[in-house]
């Protein structure tokens, strides 16, 4: 029994899947287990809403505070709300663990765990959120909703961490922003899109029914996945950057 929870342990070390199905009783869907089990540094997962971003997100930090310890997991979220809802997910999870909840006694919405890791939930606010550095794994969630400077202003964060890990989540919103940015023409990422046409949990007859309630512009940004431009916007983004160009020489006076 030992040696049969002892490889238990070590195959939920190594797989985030894994710890997911066998330590909190989750089983992750064949998309969120690429997802889960990625090794890439930086990267972006553009996913349809409902989804299951907020349970990845909470599985990614729970297993790396609970196998790394002295972690320290940052999820930065458009509010504070939405960043305690996260973090309340990740409560959820923690008598599956046979842990009891505790914060780090300085951070408002904050887990820590017996090992000395902690996970902290952040808002969209630049100038309330700096401070942090060796952090472990910075999740960015609904990331196309969050500043641009906002962005600027945590990535230092994982200066100080020699294995830090990037994750930015979001549905997108328009042709606008990091979020947007990154994913066209950002170095380093691994991309991941996930539409809800290959959510299992997402019944096609409630897409149905969505596609001609939303129309089909909203329908393909919400469930599709499509970067959007405004509607409202006379010239698009395309035959702006066409129309600089880097052959022509500045004038000289």
């Amino acid at each position: 029994m030992e040696l049969g929870f002892a490889r238990c342990t070590l195959a939920a070390r190594l797989d985030p899947a894994t710890f997911a199905s066998k330590f909190l009783g989750i089983e992750p869907d064949g998309k969120q287990a690429i997802v889960l089990r990625t090794p890439a540094r930086q990267l972006i997962l553009n996913c349809s809403r409902q989804w299951g971003k907020s349970t990845v997100s909470s599985i990614l930090a729970l297993h790396q505070a609970y196998f790394t310890p002295k972690s320290l997991v940052l999820v930065v979220s458009p509010t504070l709300r939405q960043s305690g809802e996260l973090i309340r997910k990740i409560i959820g999870y923690l008598p599956a663990l046979g842990i009891r909840k505790k914060s780090d006694g300085v951070n408002t919405l904050s887990v820590e765990l017996p090992n000395a890791s902690r996970i902290v939930g952040l808002p969209g606010k630049d100038g309330t959120i700096r401070g942090f550095s060796g952090t472990s794994l910075l999740l960015i969630d609904e990331a196309a909703q969050v500043g641009d400077s906002l962005y600027r202003s945590v990535r230092p964060f994982l200066a100080a961490s020699d294995k830090g890990r990037l994750i930015l989540m979001s549905t997108p919103y328009g042709t606008r922003g990091f979020f947007w940015e990154e994913w066209e023409r950002g170095e380093g990422w691994q991309r991941l899109r996930t539409a809800a046409d290959e959510c299992p949990r997402i019944d096609p007859e409630f897409l149905d029914r969505e596609r001609k309630s939303m129309g089909e512009s909203w329908f393909k940004q919400e469930y599709l996945c499509h970067f959007l431009e405004n509607e409202n916007t006379y010239l698009s983004r395309a035959w702006v950057e066409a129309a600089f160009t880097r052959e022509v020489r500045a004038l000289s006076l």
